[in-house]
């Protein structure tokens, strides 16, 4: 049967006239590559979701093309290039509105703050890019960084010691101009009572357990700290910052959240 004759169920006409927000694929994984800071490109594995707007009076969208949109992006991705994969999906679906997210594991090589040795160390990613009704576009990053945190109030309290956990800040941030991974990074890390590294030497320990002791952090102080750079960033529009403490004295975590979206103020 030639595709002529095959009927095309999606763009048949829908009656009852609601719109959908959101209609796509999820959780679909593919091979990319991303540019870093270094010039370098990483080839590493991403979990795509997918969407469009759909109109009231259409059934439904094709689902297919999605598929084949990600197939023919054979490109580096990265800030720049994130925009026309999205302004093409738009176009192939005939939509006004679309939305994609694209959530990786990113590796920065570290080295050791005192023997310099080198090592990866991982970062989740998720670029979020947004197609708008009048065809505005929005790109979010979200990073997620693991540090550690010390506790102030058991350091104050104890005769010695203190209790300390590893901690997760997450930055979800609207930017207006370009800003690497490694950046975003770079900033939280030191805000935090002392940033993780993957190898350490005996020299290194003590330098990261005497620097973590000397930096006591809340939960709060977290968000607190990481906001005040964030504040200052002029490529960040709006953001929102999360600390996750997995406690290592209880059995539940410390958490607190701050968000601002700075264009409300201007």
């Amino acid at each position: 049967m030639s595709n002529a004759l095959i009927p095309d169920v999606q763009n048949t006409a829908d009656a009852r006239r609601i719109a959908i927000d959101k209609v796509g694929i999820k959780a679909i994984r593919h091979p990319i590559k991303v540019i870093d800071k270094n010039g370098g490109l990483q080839h590493t594995v991403a979990v795509f979701n997918m969407y469009v707007g759909l109109p009231h009076n259409f059934k439904g969208t094709h689902m297919s093309r999605f598929v084949e949109i990600l197939n023919s992006n054979e490109r580096e991705l990265s800030v720049e290039s994130f925009e026309p994969m999205l302004r093409e999906m738009v176009a192939r679906l005939e939509a006004e509105t679309g939305h994609v997210e694209m959530t990786f594991p990113y590796f920065v090589n570290k080295a050791a703050p005192v023997s310099g040795v080198k090592s990866l160390i991982d970062y989740e990613v998720t670029f979020i890019g947004e197609i708008h009704s009048k065809g505005s576009y929005q790109f979010t990053m979200r990073i997620v960084v693991p540090v550690t945190s010390l506790c102030p109030c058991s350091k104050k309290i104890s005769d010695y010691g203190a209790h300390n956990q590893r901690s997760h800040v997450t930055v979800t941030a609207v930017l207006n101009d370009h800003m690497w991974i490694e950046d975003v990074v770079t900033l939280v890390e030191q805000q935090a009572s002392c940033e993780l590294f993957g190898l350490l030497k005996r020299p290194d320990e003590k330098y990261v357990t005497e620097r973590a002791y000397d930096n006591p952090k809340f939960v709060e102080d977290m968000v607190r700290d990481v906001a005040g750079k964030l504040n200052a960033e002029e490529r960040i529009s709006a953001y929102c910052v999360e600390s996750e403490n997995f406690e290592s004295i209880h059995n539940h975590s410390a958490y607190a959240l701050i968000e601002l979206d700075k264009r409300a103020n201007n």
